[in-house]
């Protein structure tokens, strides 16, 4: 039951199939506004007239039955008429928002996740790594990372041979941060240290281990209570693959060398000259596209004993889709088909950089896709205000995630650190290299890969930095979503731009204050486990702090983040006077935020 102005009103769901719900909506309007008639049901948009029921104690019940599809969201609000005036009931100016048959698994609902860029985490292996065409390997965990083309305008083919037995004795190391998921960039047969250009989806890639490593992985990830999630590269293969076969590397016909292989349906093709030519993701012609209406590359993938089947039998939880905007709609609905027929509660995030609500396909507005996306138009607004004072942008993006979001989509947002596509959180706080006027708060002035492999930190520029990343982490704490910490970012690892993001977790040398800081952060999140489901309200966005609380029935916790180099006070709700708890940073407390410092107060 909703009550709001005095008016309760409530949607309970009498029936339930796999395709929609059967709803029974009754509302209760106080009598003593006067003569009520002409209620309504207003759900996106359309108007359902609701039928007077009865009156009791004062009140006036109208009811309506409605049949709703499934879907992630649904808009709704009533409108009613007392004494021949007009009366719109909404939640502050807003909409209320119903879900139907979607649900996002609470498993992966507000809580930790750790991003491994494989290749450079750890390598648990004592084997010997075997010489492979167009690879180059390095001699030494240390070695300096190769950024550019080789002799053969190759591009990413240096690997360093992090692996998946590397990951699986660090899981204690990752349990300590507070983590509750791991997230591997792509692990499968790869040309390149990336691996987003598959050349087997069948194997794990040799230099990452094997199959059996990967089920090992998961098996004790498990016992740890943690979830595993691999990154799915279905948009393209790689053009040195047993799929396309550009180089004759494998023995069975590619796409590339004839039309008539059986892999060339797998693939996109146009028309040039009176030639069927293949195309390529982007115009790079190392990366063939594949076809998203082909049901043979459906099958392959998202068919019975097909690829994410073979996946999940060695016992993935979850996929993250690469460049999910770019996968038709009916891809992304049997990829679902598949995940759910392997695990109920498998978790799909999909790598959608502006809002998936908007952008006129399904991704999850229809309930049978995805469960949410990477957080990029908000951790986009949230560095943009502790860098620029940006704090319309902060509150647009906000207000847009709370209004048109389903819920559980929002709980599980992926709020992250960095990730391999952009700058390095430290190098992000840290310089003024960044283009403000640009589209992505994160895109650089110079983004020469040589300067930027060259660019370091002086000592200076790295505590000022680290300053500000410390309160900028404090603030997604406490928010919804999943807080999501790319590998050595809570070690301070740097990395300037795309590709020089990608160095080697460091084995010494690191900075332990800001390890420990982490480690606290993940014993916040895992004591306060209200903040799961807690409601979140935006109490003030200034240019000085952003204050917010989080709330459910039993629980109030209110956060103040300082986003300037100044001690400031600031006044808080009086029923916070007598807390339960406080959380602090940098030495503030209730009314006293001290240079880029924070405060939560648990009432």
């Amino acid at each position: 039951m909703t009550e709001v102005n005095n008016i309760k009103f409530d949607l309970k769901p009498m029936q339930f199939s796999d395709d929609g719900n059967k709803y029974k909506i009754i509302v209760q309007i106080p009598m003593e506004l006067g003569w009520i008639d002409d209620v309504q049901f207003v759900l996106d948009g359309s108007n359902i007239s609701m039928n007077y029921l009865k009156s009791e104690n004062n009140m006036a019940f109208f009811k309506t039955e409605i049949y709703l599809p499934t879907k992630a969201i649904y808009h709704y609000y009533f409108t009613f008429k007392a004494n021949g005036n007009l009366f719109t009931i909404k939640n502050n100016s807003n909409d209320f928002k119903l879900s139907v048959n979607f649900d996002v698994p609470n498993w992966a609902k507000g809580k930790m996740m750790y991003h491994i860029f494989v290749d450079r985490f750890k390598r648990g292996s004592n084997e010997p790594m075997e010489e492979m065409p167009r690879r180059h390997i390095h001699k030494s965990w240390d070695e300096e990372m190769i950024i550019g083309p080789d002799e053969n305008d190759i591009w990413n083919n240096d690997f360093y041979g992090g692996d998946l037995q590397g990951i699986t004795s660090s899981l204690e190391y990752l349990k300590s941060l507070g983590i509750d998921i791991i997230y591997l960039s792509p692990i499968v047969q790869s040309q390149s240290n990336h691996r987003y250009d598959t050349a087997d989806y069948e194997k794990v890639d040799p230099y990452a281990g094997t199959n059996d490593d990967l089920k090992k992985l998961c098996d004790k990830a498990h016992k740890l209570n943690m979830k595993v999630v691999l990154d799915a590269v279905f948009n393209h293969t790689g053009n040195d693959s047993k799929y396309f076969n550009e180089y004759g590397t494998y023995d069975e016909l590619g796409a590339y060398q004839s039309l008539d292989s059986k892999y060339s349906p797998f693939y996109q093709k146009h028309e040039e000259n009176g030639q069927t030519k293949y195309n390529y993701w982007w115009g790079m012609k190392n990366l063939p596209e594949c076809d998203g209406n082909s049901p043979a590359w459906l099958n392959y993938i998202t068919g019975e004993n097909g690829i994410i089947d073979m996946w999940f039998e060695l016992g993935i939880d979850g996929l993250r889709l690469d460049v999910a905007d770019e996968l038709t709609d009916n891809f992304i609905f049997n990829i679902r088909k598949a995940v759910k027929r392997n695990k109920p509660d498998g978790f799909i995030l999909g790598e959608v950089w502006k809002n998936p609500m908007r952008m006129n396909r399904e991704y999850i507005s229809s309930g049978k896709e995805m469960d949410s996306v990477m957080n990029y138009t908000f951790i986009d607004a949230l560095i943009r205000y502790f860098k620029y004072a940006d704090v319309n942008k902060l509150k647009y993006i906000i207000d847009d995630i709370l209004r048109e979001y389903p819920d559980d989509t929002i709980k599980t947002l992926m709020n992250f650190t960095s990730t391999h596509d952009i700058t390095r959180a430290i190098n992000l706080f840290a310089t003024d290299e960044f283009d403000p006027y640009s589209e992505w708060g994160w895109n650089l002035k110079n983004d020469n890969i040589y300067w930027c492999k060259d660019y370091i930190l002086s000592q200076e520029q790295y505590q000022y930095g680290k300053k500000i990343y410390e309160a900028y982490i404090y603030t997604l704490t406490f928010l919804p979503g999943i807080l999501s910490i790319f590998y050595g970012d809570e070690l301070g690892l740097e990395g300037m731009g795309n590709l020089a993001n990608r160095k080697p977790f460091p084995k010494e040398n690191y900075d332990t204050d800001l390890l420990n800081f982490f480690k606290e952060i993940g014993k916040i999140r895992k004591q306060e486990t209200f903040l799961t489901d807690a409601e979140l309200k935006i109490k003030d966005i200034n240019d000085k702090y952003f204050m917010y609380e989080r709330s459910d029935d039993e629980n109030k916790i209110l956060v103040t983040v300082n986003r300037t180099d100044e001690d400031i006070s600031f006044s808080y709700p009086e029923e916070y006077t007598s807390p339960v708890k406080v959380y602090t940073l940098k030495n503030s407390s209730p009314g006293h935020l001290t240079s880029y410092g924070a405060v939560a107060i648990k009432k």
